[in-house]
């Protein structure tokens, strides 16, 4: 019945956008994929796909095979790879997803260390997942998930590693720069530069700015850290980050930290991974690494 090579097949026609090109990534003829996945119709007594002129949309039960592939073929794929590391003695690997842009510079200070002590163990960091890696982490494509928002879901385990204060960051010649904290108000006629990301996940925004029913004068997203401090610094606007950074950084430009309100926002970073890894030796080491790391 139902076998790994249909869910790759499936999984493959997505990717590549044809029977041929799936067939050239998975090393069989165009034939013999559409021999296998015709008989395996006829066992299940419904059709997996219908043809359309040349292409293929899928049935209500390939779209449930498609999700099925997506789930299962990483678990398997990881699998075999630990597998692998064991048969040539191997401590294995540990993919980390970055939920967090700020967050790369804390991370080499913990890579750096955790090598040094984990010789047989591959470190890979996953920023393509950023602001979406619980699914990564369901989907078995990283191990671990650097996030400062955590969902607390079944299944996941969430572990707070240090603490830090999103400020608001200026230039130092900018009228808020002497404040002893800024209110949402004073925002009210600045650009406010930002991540790409949704406004429901800025912290400025849903702890600050929207709470007291205050938007900027205008949005700017912006990806790169040095070059949104670079903004700030010439007075292009201004933007919502970690003291930590904003203090590592103040060194190369002209910039300062202002408290965001009376009490500031008080933030966490936490270490995402799943119940079923937390007892792995080398994934645990890492996040003590990260806890004793300096308070930031």
């Amino acid at each position: 019945m139902l076998e790994r090579i249909h869910l790759a097949v499936l999984r493959e026609v997505e990717k590549q956008g044809s029977l041929t090109a799936a067939a050239d990534v998975l090393c069989v003829t165009q034939s013999a994929l559409s021999h296998s996945m015709k008989k395996l119709e006829q066992q299940l007594g419904t059709n997996v796909w219908l043809r359309e002129g040349r292409s293929l949309r899928l049935t209500q039960a390939g779209q449930y095979l498609l999700g099925v592939a997506h789930r299962v073929l990483p678990q398997l794929e990881l699998a075999e790879e630990r597998l692998r590391q064991f048969a040539q003695g191997e401590c294995g690997s540990l993919r980390i997803g970055m939920e967090c842009h700020p967050c790369y510079q804390w991370l080499l200070k913990i890579v750096s260390p955790y090598l040094a002590a984990w010789p047989g163990v591959d470190v890979d960091v996953k920023q393509k997942f950023q602001f979406g890696g619980i699914g990564a982490l369901f989907g078995y494509e990283i191990d671990l998930l650097v996030t400062p928002d955590p969902l607390f879901k079944p299944g996941l385990r969430f572990e707070p590693v240090f603490d830090y204060e999103q400020v608001l960051v200026v230039a130092r010649g900018h009228a808020l720069a002497k404040a002893a904290y800024v209110k949402p108000k004073d925002l009210e006629r600045e650009v406010l530069i930002t991540y790409p990301v949704a406004t429901d996940r800025l912290d400025v925004y849903n702890q600050f700015l929207l709470p007291a029913g205050i938007t900027p004068k205008r949005h700017k997203p912006i990806e790169t850290t040095d070059i949104m401090l670079q903004m700030v610094a010439s007075g292009r606007g201004v933007a919502a980050l970690p003291r930590w950074l904003v203090e590592e950084s103040a060194g190369r430009f002209d910039i300062v930290p202002v408290r965001l309100g009376p009490r500031g926002i008080a933030k966490q970073i936490h270490l995402g991974m799943r119940e079923s890894d937390a007892a792995i030796d080398y994934l645990r080491a890492f996040v003590e690494i990260a806890r004793n790391s300096r308070q930031l």
